[in-house]
């Protein structure tokens, strides 16, 4: 998970940013070592269980290629 989110964060933020009005910079603001933290307030603000968001993350990947 970790090397996922490190190697895509940009694109992941960009297109995350793009969605979702409701994600503030604070919200995006990734910090190596804290990716579940980052994961658990971007779920909870996007309303979305573990599954569902990383679904969507890996969405954001895959079009990005």
């Amino acid at each position: 998970m970790k090397r996922f989110i490190q190697g895509n964060w940009d694109q992941i933020k960009s297109r995350l940013s793009a969605k979702y009005d409701s994600l503030t910079e604070s919200d995006l603001r990734y910090q190596d070592g804290s990716e579940e933290e980052l994961l658990r307030n971007l779920r909870f603000k996007l309303n979305m269980d573990q599954s569902e968001l990383m679904s969507e993350l890996r969405k954001i990947i895959t079009r990005s290629k």
